[in-house]
């Protein structure tokens, strides 16, 4: 693994050294994309994901502020049409804070909600397309270490064969762990640790999976992906992709990495500019860089896409926690 870590430390400064010069953006972005009901504005969003047509985009907002609670009327999981049309929305009541989210090829949408208020948070649920509740992870409102809890779950995703990975949990010091789950929400293991060594997490944020099957982790503490087969064995871990906070890869197997922690004056990832790198999901090499449309490197916050999502046509969709808003990508020549 000591030759993999060198060869990938080569790869990350080759990709900074890009990125810094100014590496290729062949994207423009479409603001005001999606159309909201009447009188509602975003709310935080991190959670973004393509229905399995890819002519959709599942949306997780956090009730026009960063949370659900005391909004129980507001339908939290909305779907959109790639045009910005509303199709349809659910979750009223439900869910906290709304974190993540990944839509299984049965279309059923999964929501990670990374928070605990009273009797309702700290689990992973599944909502049919049209938002009936199917399957709850967790216990509602508890958090814990154990096989049937989570502390603050931040992303879930559902493998071909129907296993369920959730990644544990939302702090750098908290638990810091992959759970494995079969179809039936059944435990079979899991894995990982707080540190910095290889198998270890510093706030797991994000899950993906490549075409062969390959977990890939953003380890966004530690700012670097770390890739696992799906026993939880080490096989890789990268630096290329910034401080990763959120994950997708495209049936090409194109990584898309969003990036909205990296920042000078707060000393994580010190260096790096926040924004969506993209790349190949074997090779690990960064081709191009959406960066930060906020344009304020200064800027101690969150800034930037947290979650990031692609379209059939090929279109990126970010979802921004701190600017509240999601933003479309559209390459240049393109007219959508």
């Amino acid at each position: 693994m000591r030759g993999i870590t060198r060869t990938m430390t080569v790869v990350a400064a080759l990709s900074l050294a890009a990125s810094a010069s100014g590496q290729i953006n062949p994207y423009r972005a479409i603001d005001g994309w999606a159309k909201l009901p009447e009188g509602r504005t975003w709310g935080s969003t991190s959670a973004i994901y393509p229905a399995p047509d890819g002519k959709h985009i599942w949306v997780a907002e956090r009730c026009g502020a960063n949370t659900c609670v005391g909004k129980d009327d507001v339908d939290s999981i909305l779907l959109f049409a790639t045009d910005g049309n509303l199709v349809r929305s659910f979750g009223a009541g439900l869910i906290v804070w709304p974190h993540g989210i990944h839509v299984d090829s049965q279309g059923n949408v999964w929501i990670t909600d990374a928070r605990g208020e009273g009797n309702r948070g700290h689990q992973v649920h599944k909502f049919s397309a049209d938002g009936e509740l199917l399957m709850s992870l967790g216990k509602a409102g508890v958090a814990g270490d154990g096989n049937d809890v989570f502390d603050q779950p931040s992303d879930g995703l559902v493998a071909p064969n129907g296993d369920i990975f959730v990644a544990d949990g939302h702090s750098s010091s908290g638990n810091n762990r992959i759970v494995k789950f079969d179809s039936a929400g059944r435990f079979i293991k899991t894995w990982g640790s707080t540190g910095a060594e290889a198998g270890e997490f510093r706030d797991p944020h994000a899950l993906a999976m490549d075409s062969t099957g390959r977990l890939f982790v953003g380890d966004r503490g530690n700012s670097r992906l770390q890739i696992f087969d799906q026993e939880g064995n080490h096989l890789e871990t990268w630096t290329s992709f910034g401080r990763p906070s959120g994950l997708f890869i495209d049936a090409n197997d194109t990584l898309y990495s969003a990036d909205s922690e990296s920042n000078a004056t707060w000393g994580s990832n010190r260096g790096w500019p926040r924004g969506i790198r993209i790349g190949s999901a074997f090779d690990g090499f960064v081709v191009a860089f959406i960066p930060d449309p906020n344009q304020d490197p200064d800027n101690a916050g969150t800034t930037a896409a947290e979650g990031v999502a692609v379209d059939a046509n090929g279109s990126i969709y970010g979802a921004e926690v701190g600017p509240r808003r999601v933003r479309k990508y559209v390459r240049r020549e393109s007219r959508q």
